[in-house]
């Protein structure tokens, strides 16, 4: 048999042949969500091409770790206090020396972020079809959650194929003129990540709870990061948690704090000296998960937990006054609390109290997939390209 630069020819054939699909993400909610659709694709007849922007450095190479994904192209992006517009031009910039350079037949994005407008953005600039992932979440106010309600309307009109997680999503679509053909709802990849977690990374112990002094139960996880809840909001919701610890004196707290220093210098003040308060750095995915299995109940301005929270049986109170995944509200699996410090006191002390409410809320059917959304993805993939 000839020879191709040093490969078999039946071997070169077919590396040229393959479809080469650049996967983009920049974040560790965007990581854990693409991890399985890349772990899918390299078990594929596609080769996946990982483009990490590091958007959120530290926090994008736990997941990296986690999942055994390694960056073909790491942009390595991020900058301390970056502003939008800086963090968008230099995305682009970056992204266009590579499909430059580089040919692809798609591009897939995920959600929300910067890195998936800018992604999508550049593959379209070079006439490359893009499939976007959680295609379809809506609230309807632009500036809140901010900017990604933008984000991901403007990946809605870029995209070639649409992901939705559910029929709700696929609906807001149809709604703005996304051709019915162009859509597929796959469910929620998050909870691919979340059983391959369980499946894959079982030594899932009690020592990182036992090295924070949590047991199970006797906590409340909490995590706030968005933009729109920095500053005022933020400080009403830490002076709420510590209104709850003073009405419940044997529950704990267990807040790992984002590193933008918007974030810390509203959290640390606020609660580092309870003695109740277990303050972190941002937690590797696998004992985060951990964390979610043991809490009590979850107070968060988190979309992905909205999602995950569900597959666990974990009750959720969301620190926004809007979500773009009101599937979770209606099936009763969290609830909109918003940051009123009164507010989240009162619905945080009514969970803890009344068990019926919290069995109904921990029982609820999860509306977010079966854990199959990246099978189909793939599918869908192999059938269009």
């Amino acid at each position: 048999m000839a020879f191709v630069n040093g490969k078999k020819e039946g071997t070169a054939r077919r590396l040229k042949k393959m479809k080469k699909v650049a996967l983009i993400f920049g974040t560790r909610p965007e990581a854990v969500k693409m991890a399985p659709v890349y772990l899918a694709l390299k078990n594929s007849p596609i080769r996946p091409v990982v483009i990490a922007t590091a958007q959120h450095r530290e926090m994008l190479d736990q997941v990296l770790s986690l999942f055994g994904i390694e960056a073909d192209f790491d942009l390595n992006i991020m900058q301390e206090r970056q502003s939008l517009a800086g963090l968008t031009s230099r995305l682009i910039s970056k992204l266009e020396e590579i499909y430059s350079e580089n040919v692809f037949d798609a591009t897939l994005v995920q959600g929300d972020t910067t890195s998936t407008f800018a992604g999508a953005l550049v593959s379209f600039y070079h006439k490359i079809p893009v499939g976007h992932v959680e295609a379809g979440l809506r609230t309807e106010n632009v500036y809140d959650p901010f900017p990604e309600e933008i984000n991901r309307r403007l990946n809605g009109v870029i995209s070639s194929f649409h992901y939705p997680p559910t029929e709700n999503a696929k609906n807001n679509l149809l709604k703005e003129g996304v051709p019915e053909n162009k859509l597929l709802v796959t469910g929620n990849t998050v909870i691919d990540a979340l059983l391959w977690v369980t499946e894959n990374r079982s030594v899932l112990t009690s020592s990182f709870r036992e090295a924070l002094g949590v047991e199970e139960d006797e906590y409340i996880l909490v995590t706030m990061h968005r933009r729109e809840n920095w500053g005022e909001p933020m400080r009403q919701v830490m002076k709420a948690i510590k209104d709850i610890l003073k009405e419940f004196p044997k529950m704990k707290v267990v807040f790992p704090v984002h590193l933008n220093p918007a974030v810390r210098e509203v959290v640390y003040p606020e609660l580092e000296k309870h003695d109740r308060i277990v303050l972190t750095d941002p937690l590797d995915y696998l004992p985060f998960v951990s964390l979610m299995e043991k809490a009590r109940i979850i107070l968060t301005d988190s979309g992905g937990i909205q999602e995950e929270a569900p597959a666990l049986g974990k009750p959720t109170l969301v620190l926004r006054k809007t979500t773009e995944r009101p599937e979770a509200i209606k099936a009763g699996t969290a609830k909109l609390v918003g940051t009123d410090r009164d507010f989240v006191f009162n619905e945080t002390v009514k969970l803890l109290r009344d068990s019926d409410e919290y069995r109904r809320m921990a029982n609820a059917k999860n509306p977010f997939g079966d854990g199959t959304a990246s099978k189909r993805i793939l599918k869908h993939l192999c059938e269009n390209l």
